[in-house]
């Protein structure tokens, strides 16, 4: 999920939902909230992010974007409420930094799902060429890039973005009016960012772009998070 770290020691490590999570013991950060992996993707990225669009979206197909790729657990999850709903998704993942293939291997999503069937797609969902468009299933259209989001450019309009850079003591870089202006120029009218954050400046330069900001219960371990709408 966490997005923009350059390559150091990443070790693969469990979460308190049974999940697992990648930690980079050298920052003392881990991709996903050690309280639940899992939990927090369904919680931040799903519910509050995924359902939230489609209950007003009028169109067979949801436009997403997610910064940043990183395990594969956001696209997982979308690919499975997409098949439930019986829509098609269109969802572009932005990661300078992927997994190697071994780490990928030991990531027990699927296992954990309930979904051992899905296991050779999260392999693909990895896997997959970089920078071109991949019909993964009959439902699910991944794209892939490689770049960061400041060099990032698309002309889709997105309906919703996952919002899951390390935390802004971490990548003040990416949590900027700046940042949050070119995401909001790539989101169509009524679009929607999640993010796991609440912090007040985050919640301020959102403000300053235009997005109206509403604070919501966050997933375990913490209190609130944010929902923002163009």
């Amino acid at each position: 999920m966490k997005y923009g770290i350059p390559l150091m020691e990443r070790k693969i490590i469990i979460t308190e939902d049974g999940s697992h999570t990648v930690s980079i013991p050298e920052m003392g950060v881990t991709y996903h909230s050690i309280h639940g992996a899992i939990q927090e993707s369904k919680h931040v990225f799903i519910e509050a992010g995924f359902n939230y669009v489609i209950d007003t979206l009028s169109k067979a197909q949801i436009n997403i974007l997610d910064v940043g790729f990183g395990t594969g657990l956001n696209a997982l999850l979308t690919a499975i409420n997409l098949e439930e709903i019986l829509k098609t998704g269109y969802y572009v993942a932005l990661e300078p930094y992927p997994l190697t293939g071994d780490e990928v291997h030991l990531l027990n999503y699927c296992n954990q799902l309930a979904r051992k069937d899905l296991q050779d797609d999260f392999i693909r969902l990895h896997q997959c060429e970089w920078n071109k468009s991949i019909t993964l299933t009959d439902r699910f259209l991944l794209h892939k890039s490689n770049n960061t989001l400041q060099t990032f450019e698309h002309t889709s309009n997105f309906d919703l973005i996952y919002f899951d850079a390390f935390d802004p003591d971490v990548q003040p870089e990416l949590w900027t009016k700046d940042v949050f202006e070119k995401l909001y120029r790539m989101l169509k009218e009524n679009g929607i960012l999640v993010t796991y954050s609440s912090k007040g400046d985050v919640r301020r330069a959102l403000q300053s772009t235009g997005f109206y900001v509403e604070k919501i219960p966050g997933a375990t371990g913490k209190r609130e998070m944010i929902r923002a709408k163009k």
